[in-house]
């Protein structure tokens, strides 16, 4: 990926909701020319949307916990996601390495709440869990580390300067 593609990337991760214009100028542009190359990131899978930052707390939600996932019969179809999928309460589903072949993210209201939602998860995919409750977040869904060259690292363009 090009030097300037990156930089565009970088600054979007950190806020998704730069105009056109403030992008532009972030990474010496001309306002067509970013538009054009985040048109095409987003056509080639680099980005891939954008979304909304929420306080699941403020949605009620305030109980977050990951849950491991492990079927009683390993030689059974490895179909866990697919038996999961209609479940909202489930953020995340993650295929890991080790004794668990899955780690769910789950966010709900309460105690009963997650104690409901994993006999819906055992029931439903056949599986045994084990579960850890997060007691508190100090950071999450950080933007990636995204090195650009220090040689041509880009800069904003000076009043008047073709971009």
């Amino acid at each position: 990926m090009e030097e300037i593609d990156r930089a565009i990337v970088a600054a979007l991760t950190v806020d998704g909701r730069l105009s056109y214009t403030d992008l532009a100028e972030k990474v010496g542009l001309s306002v067509s020319a970013v538009h054009q190359r985040v048109r095409r990131l987003e056509q080639r899978g680099v980005i891939n949307g954008y979304a909304a930052r929420v306080s699941f707390e403020a949605l009620d939600l305030p109980l977050t916990a990951f849950v491991a996932i492990r079927p009683f019969d390993p030689s059974q179809p490895d179909d866990a996601p697919e038996r999961l999928a209609h479940l909202p309460e489930i953020d995340s589903c993650y295929s890991v390495a080790g004794e668990d072949f899955y780690l769910l993210l789950v966010r709900v209201a309460g105690p009963a709440d997650l104690e409901r939602v994993l006999q819906e998860i055992r029931t439903a995919a056949n599986v045994t869990t084990r579960t850890t409750v997060v007691l508190s977040t100090p950071y999450e869904g950080r933007p990636p580390k995204i090195d650009l060259d220090p040689r041509t690292r880009v800069r904003p363009r000076a009043n008047g300067e073709a971009g």
